[in-house]
């Protein structure tokens, strides 16, 4: 009778994923965000990784953890084969669903910018089905299931636009500013995430000007623009994401200064898209639309 050698057991897939994304991220924290789960699972699936193997991957201490040289050693492998199965699963996906083109933006730009713009799109190419996941910053492409980012960045390259900022406002707030000194009197709208916005912009229309006008902060844009429309104070408004409101009337600008800020609204992808692909199609058609 044949008697089979016991088989290793494979180290499991889940742990191995939480150690290569710590080991590239440089903390369990990090790791976390990437891959959707609580720093204590990740922590959790590395030290059973560790047990499994019998050998420390990481070294703990009161700043954080750094690699052991084994842990060293095998994460550059770890992130070949990542990138690898990554690829492949990418690939799986977009032969399986050709028509199907996936977006990562943050969550203003997906209301205020993207959203606005699909009735045209689904017009124009109805075949194609488009997919938006908002997130507060940009994915790693390279293991994320996306196919374009859509985000302000710094360069390089053309960005779709470059982000301009200024105050804007209900006409009925409006009708009450003669000056930018009148901004004491009113509430100043800020984002969370853009909380420099009045800062830069007064530097830059009035220098002399030291104390920056307070009001409500908001953790997500579009509220705050729809505050403003309400009529609920000022806000510094982003171009691309005011342009309609002010077309249609429901925002002005109530001052001409306005202040170009370095980064830009870009669009990108790391999969060298074909120009006849859904997402290269998509990507051309959203880059001629500049607000």
């Amino acid at each position: 009778m044949a008697v089979s050698p016991p088989r290793p057991h494979d180290l499991p897939l889940n742990a191995l994923r939480a150690f290569e994304a710590a080991a590239r991220l440089g903390g369990f924290a990090a790791a976390a965000a990437e891959l959707g789960v609580t720093p204590g699972a990740v922590t959790a699936q590395v030290k059973g990784l560790e047990a499994a193997l019998g050998a420390a991957l990481f070294q703990r201490g009161a700043k954080g953890v750094v690699l052991t040289p084994l842990g060293a050693r095998v994460l550059p492998e770890m992130m070949a084969a990542f990138d690898a199965l990554a690829a492949a699963s990418r690939r799986l996906r977009d032969e399986a669903a050709p028509q199907t083109v996936h977006i990562a933006t943050l969550p203003a730009i997906a209301q205020l910018w993207l959203s606005p713009k699909l009735p045209g799109l689904r017009a124009l190419a109805p075949e194609i089905s488009v997919s938006i996941t908002a997130m507060e910053g940009p994915p790693n492409l390279k293991r994320a299931p996306f196919d374009l980012c859509l985000f302000y960045a710094e360069g390089p390259g053309e960005p779709i636009e470059q982000d301009e900022i200024f105050p804007v406002c209900a006409p009925e707030v409006a009708a009450r500013l003669q000056g930018i000194d009148d901004l004491g009197r009113v509430a100043c709208l800020s984002d969370a995430t853009w909380d420099q916005d009045w800062r830069l912009w007064l530097a830059h229309a009035v220098p002399e000007v030291l104390v920056v006008p307070r009001g409500p902060v908001f953790s997500l844009y579009g509220l705050a623009v729809e505050e403003a429309v309400n009529g609920a104070g000022v806000l510094m408004g982003h171009r691309a994401l005011v342009a309609r409101h002010l077309e249609e009337g429901r925002l002005v600008a109530p001052f001409a200064t306005r202040l170009t800020l370095p980064r830009g609204l870009f669009l990108w992808s790391d999969k060298g898209l074909r120009p006849t692909s859904a997402a290269g199609r998509v990507a051309r058609w959203l880059q001629s639309k500049a607000a």
